[in-house]
């Protein structure tokens, strides 16, 4: 009776294992010494576990899938629909009115160089998760680069009524060792994000914090803030909290989505903390760097 319990079990143990040829040797040692039926039922419900959360995970990755081709061709429909329409009416004897053919050309433009953000931060996050895009690792003052972005952003700030701030009153250079390109990147749309949701006659403020090898860097708002069912996909592609407004304010819907990936790419973290209409935290981490090295 066993050997024939065996037999029919064996093909069985050997699938959900894939256990070699030789398995069978294997199998017939531990006989002797524990219920075979007993083992076999044991292997099959991790096996049966382990299947249903694979399963579990490429439903997942299913739902990704279409998620950003939806969003994908969405970003992308509207800027070419606009110049299907600009040139139509060119076409149709705009081209004739001096008022019509400039301003036309000039949302025309407006329409391609959203196109260009789309991919051109497409090619980004595709790099960076491929790893096919290397750092350019030195140390710089994470200070002075949070100057250059404030400078950047000044005009904006000010039409926008809100103050662009330190923490720290007296705020000394600190070193980091990292890739002063993509953390300029990084700390510029954590700024802008604080200025497209801000309030008029708010801050956006930025803090360092010592943290023994690394430093924590803080940008911090008191604007609109982002409701607890949203926080966790922030950093998605396309992902946006109030779809009508973010896209009246611009943008790809991709800049977080980069921020996270670059941060990642320096073995670093980043988290996010907010209350509704009280304002958004993001902190992140980079490895303190020795100035000349």
């Amino acid at each position: 009776m066993n050997h024939l319990i065996y037999d029919k079990i064996t093909p069985i143990y050997k699938t959900i294992r894939e256990v070699p040829v030789e398995g069978k040797k294997q199998l017939k040692r531990q006989e002797g010494s524990s219920d075979i039926i007993s083992q076999v039922n044991i292997e099959v419900k991790a096996w049966a576990s382990e299947k249903l959360s694979e399963i579990e995970r490429l439903r997942d990755l299913e739902k990704y899938r279409k998620d950003f081709l939806g969003n994908v061709s969405h970003e992308l429909k509207t800027p070419i629909f606009n110049i299907q329409g600009y040139v139509l009416t060119l076409l149709d004897g705009g081209m004739d009115d001096p008022k019509i053919n400039r301003l036309y050309l000039e949302r025309t433009e407006r329409s391609i160089d959203r196109m260009i953000s789309i991919v051109e931060d497409l090619e980004s996050i595709t790099k960076l998760e491929s790893g096919e895009l290397k750092l350019n690792w030195e140390t710089f003052d994470i200070v002075k680069l949070t100057e250059d972005v404030f400078e950047l952003e000044l005009m904006e700030a000010q039409e926008r009524r809100i103050s662009l701030l330190f923490q720290q009153t007296n705020t000394k250079p600190l070193w980091v060792l990292a890739d002063k390109k993509r953390i300029f990147e990084v700390v510029s749309n954590l700024v802008m994000n604080g200025l497209k949701y801000g309030k008029k006659g708010g801050y956006v403020k930025v803090g360092f914090f010592d943290m023994d090898d690394h430093v924590l860097v803080e940008v911090s708002d008191n604007g609109l803030g982002i409701s607890k069912q949203d926080l966790p996909r922030i950093f998605e592609r396309f992902y946006r909290v109030d779809k009508s407004r973010s896209r009246q304010q611009g943008g790809t819907g991709l800049g977080l989505a980069i921020v996270k990936h670059i941060i990642e790419a320096h073995d670093q973290t980043i988290q996010v903390r907010s209350v509704l209409d009280k304002g958004t935290t993001f902190t992140f981490t980079l490895e303190k760097g020795t100035p000349g090295k």
